[in-house]
Order: C-alpha cells, then structure tokens, then sequence
C-alpha cells in the first residue's frame, strides 16, 4: 500500500487502513493513555488537536471535551467510535488556522502531534487562545534516539508510512514553546518496551525507565507546560496563616507580633497540638488580649501530627490564599512576603521555603539534619519531575482553591503523610503546579525543642519517598478520588 504524498489526504488513507497496525501497537498506546490519565482528572475540560479516531479523548473522561483533527476521514472516525459518549465533541479544524470559541480548557492535548506541524512555534502561539492562566499544556513526541526503529518499524508494517515529519530534540521543543509563551513544568521520558508482555513490560516501562543512564532511552517525550502569562491576582486577595503550635508557649506572642499584614487582610489561624506545656492556654490568653492588624483565632488540633494540625487550620480558614508558618519561628514571620509576593505575580503556584540557600545560624540545624534534608530534597525533585531544594521547610504557600483541588488528587493516598510536607509537594506535583524555592535565613530556637527526631522521623520520611516514587513514577494514580469533607473544626476561643 501507497500512501497519498498530501498530509491531509494521507491521514484520511491512514483513517481507512490501520486497523492491523494499530492492534500491533495497542500496548504502546495503552501505555500513553495511562500517563494522560495520570495528569488529567477526569471531569475536566480537554481539547486534543490531531485526536485522530477519538480514543484517547473519550478514556480520559472529559466533563467537556472537544478532539479536533484535519483529517474528515479521522473525524468521521472518531464521530462513529465515541460521538455517543457525554461531553464529548469532535470537530474537522486544522491545528495552524482553527479558532476556538467558548469557555478556554483546563487541559490542552497534542499527542505525537507536533512532527507533523508545518509551523509549530505558530501552533503554540495560537494555543493560547484555548488556555485560561492555569491551563496545563500537555506533549508527548518522539525521542529522536528511535528514529531508526520507527523507520524499521514502518518498513515491516508494525507503524504505518510516515509522511516527512520534524521530530525535534526536547531542548528544541523547549525552545518554541518558550518563544510562543510556554513555560515547562515537567519533563520527562516513558516507554522503553512498546509492546504488552506481563512482567517484562512493568519492569522495564516503570522501573528500568526511571533509572540513571537508562532513562535517556526512553520512547516518548512527556512534556507538560504552563502559559507564560502567569495567573497574576487581579487585586489584593486575604491570607489565612496557620501556625501549628505544640510546646512552643514561648513564642506565640512572638509570633503574634512579627507576622506581617499580607495582602488585603492577614488572618493568624493557631492549631495547638495536645501540648505538654501551657501552649493552649498561652495561646487563648494572647489571643484575648491581642488589639493588632490581624484578625486572631486559635483551635485545638481533633488528631495527632502535623499534618492533621495544617489540615484542621487550613479547612477553617477563611483567606483565598493559604500559609503554614511553623511557631518555632525558624523560618522568620518576616519572610511570608516574599512567598506572598511569587503567588501573587503568578511566578509562583506553590511557593516552597528554602532554609538551604543562605547560611544558617550555628544551632540551627545539625549536621545529620543537614544531610538527611539535602538526600530528601534530591530524592524528592526526582520523584516530583521538578527542582525542589529544601523539600521540609515548613513553609509552603498556595492559593486556597488550589488547595482543594490538591487534597481530590491526594486523598486516594491515604493517611500515609503525618507531616504534611509529602502531602502537599506530592499534590501540587499531580495538579501539575508550577513550584518555585522562596530562600529564607533559618534561625536558631529561642525556645523549647525540636518536636522531630532524626532516625524515626528519619525513617518515616524515606518510607514516604519511596511510597512517592512507587505512587507518582512508577504506578501512578489514575482517577481521582471522591474530595474529602472541608468541614472547619469549631474555634475554641
């Protein structure tokens, strides 16, 4: 068989004989629609150009979905196959000319689409049309190591004739997106085995793909990228802070006072946590007598850990954009700014505290700590796809909506984080969140002691890695679980 030489007519001949090839390659596109499935929640917006007959589109579950593609025969295709499923739509557009009218998408689709485009840097820039400022742009492509195996795949019919196409190196890719606006948020590369054979198919497309020098190898780059225009806040919006607080009496007021007004109003959430000294009773003695700019509550924490004190804090809130300052004060009140400020630009989604950039203070942290948060930091940027250098400063900054939208994806975790810390990286990692490092100068304690102690928190943490790598890697999440309940524990005060 001849293919046409025109690209359009040649994927409306393809439409017509591909069944045989595309049933030798069902493992390799199952495999794709896995890592989709991963990024995409289901219920969301989607729009895919070059859906070719509309499989992928229709498997990840769109609350609204529309699959454009050039070619009428793949259109009918796709009609035929999926046009019945709620939500979805699919439309004859070319990807260089198409306008796209309504509401913009949460996901935007181009899978092994851009070898194919005449003009990608073009294509890109009229995506943007599409995108909302939290829109997540999503390519898959070829890794150029395999063009010789597609070229032998093709010669012995497992891949059909290709047309003359551009698969670019990822630093090219990264570059057009960068110059039509797109910012890269994760990367990375899937798929040493195309093919569906138990255990050796687990083995090398989850595990030996992940792994140093073996990774390079992989079939498919997976690119997922941001717009550019970052999702600056139009106006001053509220921050809630919430400061867990277990055997820290001696810096409340403290705390109280060093605390800076933040955006439109500041309100100070502190979650005590069954302390052994007078903690709560401090707490409701400086809330009562408190006459600053901030609006003061306090509770009591209903469980145990740090997490559950950041979760009861963070459900009782009331600001649009969310904070945990640890009551040590470690990391300095004064530093909030700062994260304040990379949210409220946009330059950050999820702004993560750094106590390893500048030089700490001589009792801040001890040398085994030291070491124990840099392994942590290393494993964690691996498993999270983006550079994250102090992956346990307490400080972390979000807005309240994405928080929501973080524990949906998280909650079919389970109970398995009693910091938080893993919680809210792993979260903002599947919601696709752009994470920036804020730098702040860590302090020595002016009172009390360390609540962590280094080997069996140790242990805990790199039981959490693994559990991260196993879950986020290797087999990650497909489907989102049911959002948990956000009923805010009653103030005590």
């Amino acid at each position: 068989m001849t293919p046409p030489p025109d690209l359009r007519t040649h994927f409306d001949w393809v439409a017509a004989h591909d069944a045989d090839a595309r049933r030798l390659q069902h493992a390799f596109h199952a495999q794709l629609r896995t890592h989709f499935r991963h990024q995409i929640p289901e219920g969301e917006s989607v729009l895919e150009l070059g859906c070719g007959a509309g499989d992928l589109l229709a498997s990840l579950a769109p609350g609204r979905g529309l699959g454009c593609d050039f070619s009428p025969a793949m259109i009918a295709k796709a009609q035929a196959r999926h046009g019945a499923q709620p939500g979805l739509e699919f439309r004859v557009a070319d990807a260089a000319t198409a306008g796209w009218d309504g509401e913009p998408f949460d996901h935007i689709v181009l899978d092994y689409l851009t070898g194919y485009l005449d003009d990608i840097q073009r294509v890109f820039e009229r995506l943007h049309a599409a995108a909302h400022a939290r829109t997540r742009l999503h390519l898959t492509t070829l890794n150029t190591l395999w063009l010789g195996p597609l070229r032998l795949a093709t010669t012995v019919g497992m891949v059909m004739p290709q047309p003359p196409s551009a698969w670019l190196a990822h630093p090219d890719l990264f570059n057009l997106l960068e110059l039509a606006g797109w910012e890269v948020v994760r990367f990375e590369r899937q798929q040493l085995f195309p093919f569906g054979v138990p255990l050796v198919s687990p083995l090398l497309n989850r595990l030996a793909v992940r792994l140093p020098g073996l990774r390079h190898f992989g079939i498919t780059l997976c690119v997922t990228a941001r717009p550019v225009r970052a999702p600056r806040l139009s106006a001053p919006v509220s921050c809630s802070v919430v400061v867990p607080a277990r055997n820290e009496a001696g810096n409340i007021r403290a705390a109280l006072e060093r605390i800076p007004v933040l955006g439109r109003g500041t309100e100070v959430i502190f979650v005590e946590g069954h302390s052994r000294d007078d903690t709560w009773a401090v707490i409701q003695r400086e809330v009562a007598a408190y006459r600053g700019p901030h609006r003061v509550r306090a509770l009591q924490q209903p469980g145990k850990g740090k997490w559950d004190a950041v979760h009861a804090g963070f459900a009782a809130a009331t600001g649009e954009v969310l904070v945990i300052q640890d009551a040590d004060l470690t990391a300095p009140p004064e530093e909030l700014a700062k994260f304040y400020d990379a949210i409220a630009t946009g330059r950050a989604e999820f702004a993560n505290g750094s106590r390893l950039v500048y030089p700490m203070e001589q009792r801040a942290m001890r040398f085994l700590n030291l070491l124990g948060n840099k392994f942590f930091a290393q494993s964690l940027s691996f498993v999270l796809g983006q550079p994250v250098k102090d992956s346990l400063c307490g400080t972390k900054m979000l807005l309240r909506s994405d928080y929501e939208r973080l524990l949906r994806r998280i909650a079919a975790f389970g109970d398995f984080d009693p910091f938080g810390d893993f919680n809210l990286l792993f979260g903002a990692a599947l919601l696709g969140l752009r994470l920036r490092d804020v730098p702040v100068r860590y302090k020595d304690r002016t009172y009390g002691e360390t609540n962590i102690s280094r080997f069996r928190h140790g242990w805990i943490l790199a039981r959490m890695t693994w559990f991260g790598l196993w879950k986020l890697r290797c087999f990650p999440l497909q489907t989102p679980a049911a959002p948990p309940a956000l009923k805010p524990p009653a103030d005590r005060t």
